[in-house]
């Protein structure tokens, strides 16, 4: 098999020997380094490399370049190979240039000229890049491969949780899938079997659980001790920053997520206004990174399993879960996060999984390649999966009740989705009903404004309203506000019945609930700010307050 490409180009020649000498002298084992100086030359091998079915990993190009300029360069480059890395190269004076490439061309980096010594300013930055792209890139698959119907919530579910957990799949579709047909038919598959997932070593699964997958692909679904200092509910953001600080600071950490790591978050193509991050990075990115420092530091990870109650026994919480086993802790910490809001219109619980889906935009955008799709909600994460899912469809759309999404989306993401082309807002529009005959075809809309009705082709629906927290679970007469949102601190204060719950000689901690010794951090608690970094925040925080209370214990 060819190795990927690491393509440079730069009208002069003693730059390009310089970044192609280093270049080979780092990368040479794993990749092809290939370099010009000529524009013409370098469009024309590219058309070359594209039919031939070569990968390029990475373009790195020089800004200032006479026959076309940098940034234009990689725009045409990025039509022909848009999983590329792109990297620019620049002089102190091109600075701006660089940062505005950022956007018009979803710049990865800029490199400054000179860039010695290359293992200072170099390598890390190219290192991080390649890392990046070799975990979106698939050649010749090798992994577990997932057979089933496209409009199948069990297939969906499935995908979601391998995707979610950062597992690389291949999924084949049992109808349309040559691949998929010649396996379904040499392994006797009937219909009842799907969907079904084969793993590395050729053995098959058919209509497994998560569980069974989890036990398969090295998930942990067991604890392995029975005592620990602090019990992780959720693994979202906050709950990841919790188990990072938790575990560093030598508390034995158990972080416990029902489905997949990342929460909300996890799910977004891109979040772009992450601190430290100038050119953005993905939710699964971001979990990735999480996970792996989590780990490293002794944070053992429950998945897929969820916590079906808190019990009291003496000065310890015995966390209850799914399977009926049970885990003592000293504190918990509760970071369930919130689901999406489910939406009653008529005909989507019937489709749903059937080409309607709340989140997942990631997950099932493969499949609406050269379709019209809705986007439904008028925050980040419907804006980050406009954009991403704009990459597959023919058309999205996004439908919201306001009249535009200045009041409820960052300025980045809307300035980002008036300039793509095949993104439509539809403002004051809402579902009146979905349609479809075994998965959804089409959707009745109404105009806010006339109550007109229409009805539009559609070919899938990923649903962002609305913030649901996961507290249905939550007793030992945990105060939550009406909405479900788990009270913390002060603000219990103002329940008449606080009082006659909170039995320490001391007030809550901020982030404390009314049972002394279990906080709540992230978006399921009451007033927080909604957001990937103060989750983050709040994560880490929450142990500092577990600390304070271990001592008094």
């Amino acid at each position: 098999m060819a190795l990927p490409i690491i393509f440079s180009i730069d009208d002069d020649p003693q730059v390009l020997r310089a970044i192609s000498r280093d270049l080979k002298s780092h990368y040479r084992e794993k990749y092809r380094i290939l370099s010009t100086t000529s524009v013409a030359e370098a469009m024309e091998s590219l058309l070359e490399l594209q039919n031939r079915g070569d990968e390029v990993a990475m373009f790195i190009s020089d800004q200032r370049m006479p026959e076309m300029q940098g940034v234009d360069f990689l725009q045409k480059a990025m039509k022909m190979f848009p999983f590329a890395k792109r990297v620019l190269l620049t002089a102190y004076s091109d600075t701006e240039a660089a940062i505005k490439a950022i956007n018009d061309v979803q710049l990865d980096y800029y490199l400054m000229k000179p860039w010695d010594p290359p293992e200072e300013k170099l390598y890390p930055a190219i290192d991080e890049l390649l890392r990046d792209w070799q975990g979106n890139y698939r050649p010749d698959f090798k992994g577990i491969k997932v057979i089933g119907y496209q409009f199948s919530p069990k297939a969906h579910e499935i995908k979601d949780f391998l995707a979610g957990n950062l597992v690389p799949y291949l999924w084949l579709d049992a109808e349309s899938n040559e691949t998929g047909r010649q396996i379904s038919q040499s392994n006797d598959l009937c219909p009842v079997d799907f969907p079904v997932v084969i793993f590395e070593d050729g053995s098959l699964l058919k209509t497994p659980s998560l569980i069974d997958i989890a036990e398969r692909i090295g998930l942990n679904p067991k604890t392995k001790q029975q005592i620990y200092d602090v019990v992780i509910i959720g693994a979202g953001p906050a709950g990841l920053a919790a188990s990072v600080y938790g575990a560093s600071e030598g508390l034995s950490t158990l972080l416990i997520e029902r489905k997949a790591p990342g929460g909300q978050a996890g799910t977004s193509s891109r979040i772009e206004n992450y601190l430290g991050f100038p050119t953005g990075l993905s939710g699964a990115e971001l979990t990735r990174r999480a996970i792996t420092q989590a780990t490293r530091f002794g944070t053992e990870f429950l998945s897929p399993q969820f916590v079906k109650e808190i019990k009291l026994k003496d000065k310890y919480k015995t966390v209850v879960l799914g399977d009926g086993s049970e885990v003592n802790a000293k504190a918990v910490v509760i970071t369930t996060g919130v689901d999406y809001r489910k939406l009653d219109t008529l005909g989507v619980e019937d489709f749903t999984g059937k080409g309607i889906y709340y989140g997942a935009a990631s997950t099932e955008a493969s499949s609406c390649g050269n379709k019209d799709v809705y986007v439904l909600g008028g925050g980040n994460s419907a804006g980050q999966a406009a954009m991403y899912l704009s990459k597959f469809a023919r058309n999205v759309y996004v439908l919201i009740r306001r009249n535009d999404l200045t009041s409820s989306m960052s300025s980045y993401l809307i300035d980002q989705i008036a300039g793509t082309e095949n993104i439509s807002v539809l403002g004051c529009t809402e579902i009146v009903e979905a349609q479809g005959d075994g998965h959804l075809e089409r959707l009745k809309l109404v105009d806010l404004n006339t109550n007109e009705e229409r009805t539009v082709p559609a070919d899938a629906l990923f649903i962002f309203i609305g913030a649901k927290p996961y507290t249905e679970w939550v007793g030992l007469e945990i105060i939550k506000n009406k909405k479900g949102f788990i009270e913390t601190g002060r603000e219990m204060k103002n329940y008449e019945n606080f009082r006659e719950i909170w039995k320490a000689d001391r007030d809550p901690y901020l982030l404390e609930t009314s049972s002394p010794g279990i906080f709540a951090a992230g978006d399921v608690r009451a007033g927080a700010m909604n957001r990937v970094t103060s989750a983050v925040g709040e994560g880490s925080m929450s142990i500092s307050f577990v600390h304070q209370y271990l001592s008094e214990v």
